[in-house]
């Protein structure tokens, strides 16, 4: 079944006129690459011209499948956003996920880990023998992730921009705890049989009453605890709660509500589509991942803290994305143990 079957909604990425979203996007990439080159090749090197052409083989291959698959804009999208990100000296993660496998997404400085001579594969990230949308996991500094949604949400519209819903249901354990509670049954009680759920991925009160002979004899044998469970097992697994997704954004064509419904608290903030994650994609429209990483807001906090005592010292400022990868006094360190 080709990609093209799937009809997704994306805004329009402003271009410049008298050419396509496609020639446009297959431009950015070449130029992007280019100047790549600077950085990953010798151009003293013998073979420098046979690994240009290398690379080059390797990105047309890459920009054909995805125009064919429809989504030079999600790339586009993706790119403009992450260059705001770094333009404003917020932290950005090199790349993580299928996503890193991709060289046109290196070449339009989304990632920063060229994928060739670790061997990725582009096909795990898009693929039109297999339908499914693209995806990158894009890491930001947890303090100033917020500074990102707000200038997509500037920029495409705040209609038109909005996280995504995620709902809690009621698992095994917490529907006994919550039904006991709600009974009025001592804490003890309801803790003892809420223990004696097996902690297992998936596990239903069903199952458990097959697995756990325990929990089953009581069941069997004291009224209380069959009035719980029997209860419980009528409740168990519909929503319990709304929450919002740890970085799913979505942004429309066009107003929000003229694809999804909307919720929010009840003072009209923490706006949230009603839609999940996985009916989101269902009617066409793509998320988009903004990821908060404490990682990332603690590198930068101890490369601000190196920078300014080197700059005391007069010596050049350290810039994270030139370590070099391979540095054997690293591993030595690495190694040591206490």
């Amino acid at each position: 079944m080709p990609c093209a079957a799937i009809k997704t909604f994306l805004p329009d990425f402003p271009i410049p006129s008298n050419t396509s979203i496609e020639d446009y996007f297959s431009q950015l990439a070449r130029d992007g690459l280019a100047e790549r080159f600077r950085n990953i090749l010798d151009q003293t090197a013998p073979n420098y011209q046979e690994q240009c052409h290398i690379y080059e083989q390797r990105l047309e291959l890459e920009l054909k499948v995805i125009i064919q698959m429809k989504f030079p804009g999600y790339f586009l999208i993706v790119a403009d956003f992450i260059r705001w990100a770094k333009e404003q000296g917020i932290p950005v993660g090199p790349g993580r996920g299928s996503g890193a496998g991709s060289l046109a997404a290196y070449a339009l400085f989304i990632t920063d880990i060229d994928p060739l001579p670790y061997n990725l594969l582009f096909e795990r990230f898009l693929n039109p023998e297999r339908v499914s949308m693209p995806d990158f996991d894009i890491d930001f500094c947890m303090e100033r992730r917020d500074e990102v949604i707000d200038y997509v949400a500037n920029r495409y519209g705040r209609d038109r921009v909005s996280q995504i819903i995620t709902y809690g249901t009621m698992s095994a354990k917490a529907v006994v705890r919550d039904v006991g509670r709600v009974l009025g049954y001592p804490y003890g009680f309801v803790d003892t049989l809420a223990k004696l759920i097996p902690f297992e991925l998936g596990i239903t009160l069903e199952k458990a009453l097959e697995q756990e002979e325990l929990l089953k004899n009581r069941y069997q044998q004291e009224d209380d605890v069959r009035a719980l469970i029997d209860l419980a097992l009528r409740l168990e697994g519909i929503t319990r709660n709304a929450g919002k997704h740890a970085g799913g954004v979505v942004i429309a064509p066009s107003a929000l509500t003229d694809f999804t419904p909307l919720y929010c608290e009840p003072d009209g903030s923490g706006l949230v589509t009603q839609f999940d994650k996985d009916d989101i994609e269902k009617v066409g429209l793509v998320k988009f991942d903004f990821l908060g990483l404490r990682t990332l807001t603690i590198i930068n906090w101890a490369v601000i803290n190196i920078n300014q005592q080197l700059q005391l010292k007069g010596k050049p400022q350290l810039n994270i994305a030139n370590i070099q990868l391979d540095d054997p006094r690293c591993f030595e360190l690495l190694k040591t143990t206490n």
